[in-house]
């Protein structure tokens, strides 16, 4: 980045399905970021599973694409989670003191039920729902980022994500972007 140049931040609705990378070898070759995003130069900042939607930002700015993916900045990142079952009042609190994983003890997070959102688009493909279990949605907040690790929290308490959408990352929201959509904002933010 030269000087004279002011850092770009992309706030982009990555749809269910794409690969948080631009370029993909497998025959035949999934959907990437190229498939949306035209601006050159930029590079994602953290990363959001294949089978995981919602807020992803890219940036051209080293420092930043840092301090928004490096744990260590703690910057909290919010998921609505369809997940199975109904959490009870024990659940979320054991959501909200860490779940112990494979790789440790997750770090506290906030954790509340929530009533499906009004403005949720429809996932294509559509999950699978089973007709004898019920689904709920909570909301969920991290401030790290292991690997698949909403995921593995709600299966770990026994309500398996069937759905996942990250719609905060910092002071960053996904607002009314549709899925594939992007936009350019403000790259300052969290400090």
């Amino acid at each position: 980045m030269t000087p004279n140049h002011a850092p770009r931040l992309i706030l982009f609705n990555k749809p269910y399905g794409v690969l948080t990378q631009f370029t993909d070898r497998s025959d035949p070759p999934r959907p990437t970021l190229a498939d949306y995003i035209t601006e050159k130069g930029v590079y994602p900042a953290g990363r959001l599973d294949r089978d995981s939607e919602g807020l992803l930002l890219l940036t051209d700015d080293g420092p930043l694409q840092a301090r928004i993916s490096n744990p260590r900045f703690k910057l909290p990142k919010t998921y609505l989670a369809q997940v199975e079952g109904i959490p009870d009042a024990a659940t979320l609190d054991t959501l909200r003191r860490g779940v112990t994983l494979k790789d440790g003890l997750t770090r506290p997070a906030q954790a509340r039920v929530i009533a499906e959102p009004a403005w949720l688009w429809p996932r294509i493909p559509p999950v699978r729902q089973r007709k004898t279990v019920a689904d709920s949605w909570i909301e969920l907040t991290i401030t790290e980022g292991r690997n698949r690790q909403v995921r593995r929290m709600t299966a770990a308490v026994g309500h398996p994500t069937l759905r996942l959408i990250r719609v905060a990352i910092g002071d960053w929201r996904l607002g009314d972007l549709a899925p594939g959509d992007w936009c350019l904002a403000a790259a300052h933010g969290p400090s």
